[in-house]
């Protein structure tokens, strides 16, 4: 076991940590984002709101949650760390010196990037995943659809309503024979669509955006090469991948959400 001690305590080891806890959260954006989608559809929030008692109540996603957020806390300490000790140990700078001509700016800046998108995370987290789960202004709504015609409508249930559960279901018959599925579930919907119409947050979940985008640009390519995955068959697809998904799609879509309500 020493030798796994000096290996994880060596500068190799950390980064090799980065790495993983890097690959990893890129992993969770992929399923938050195609999460998150359900904010489009045109169901006055059902499917987003299932899919929120989904994420927080299955007992595999929460256990993966907690390693989830003990791998943002880690990455993110370990990042500055690492960018701290490679500055001090090049205290003096070069009188001339290019550093365009060795490397792209994303990665002489991911302290600066990751430092931003820890910020955005703390807000993010305190914004949606603290209310939601702690908060009082996050209610409920009621949802019925016909199953005979598969129409939906809903109802917010009114301000002091409680109930065990996030989500609740039952059936019912109408006066005239229709048959009707109730869904009453905690509305993170309207709390989005809420929090949503404050220009400031719509500009800063942009911004932000833009500071995921370019510390992935580097980042996501970065870790394979630690991990020692470097060759040129598969190159090319990293590289793919690592700026058209996680630098341009993600991040846009992602910056989408809040646009998509500011203006709904």
């Amino acid at each position: 076991m020493n030798w796994v001690t000096k290996m994880f305590s060596s500068s190799i080891g950390q980064k090799f940590i980065m790495a993983l806890t890097g690959l990893f959260l890129c992993s969770f954006l992929v399923i938050h984002m195609v999460g998150n989608l359900q904010l489009f559809k045109a169901d006055d929030g059902l499917a987003f709101n299932t899919y929120a008692v989904f994420m927080t109540t299955f007992p595999v996603i929460k256990f993966v949650s907690y390693v989830l957020y003990a791998s943002i806390i880690f990455h993110a300490i370990k990042g500055l760390m690492l960018v701290s000790k490679n500055n001090k140990a090049r205290p003096v700078k070069y009188a001339v010196q290019n550093g365009a001509a060795n490397s792209h700016w994303t990665s002489r800046s991911m302290g600066i990037l990751g430092t931003l998108v820890l910020v955005f995370i703390v807000i993010h987290m305190k914004n949606f995943w603290f209310e939601y789960k702690f908060g009082h202004e996050v209610g409920y709504t009621s949802y019925f659809t016909n199953i005979a015609t598969g129409e939906t409508g809903s109802r917010a249930m009114e301000a002091e309503y409680k109930q065990h559960n996030k989500i609740e279901e039952t059936m019912v018959s109408s006066p005239d024979g229709q048959q009707y599925k109730i869904v009453v579930v905690k509305d993170l919907y309207k709390e989005v669509a809420t929090e949503f119409k404050e220009w400031w947050l719509v500009a800063l979940y942009v911004l932000c955006m833009f500071a995921v985008a370019f510390h992935l640009y580097h980042g996501f390519q970065s870790a394979f090469q630690t991990l020692g995955i470097n060759h040129s068959k598969y190159n090319g697809l990293i590289k793919f991948i690592g700026i058209w998904v996680f630098s341009v799609l993600i991040p846009a879509g992602f910056a989408a959400m809040p646009i998509f309500f500011f203006f709904k």
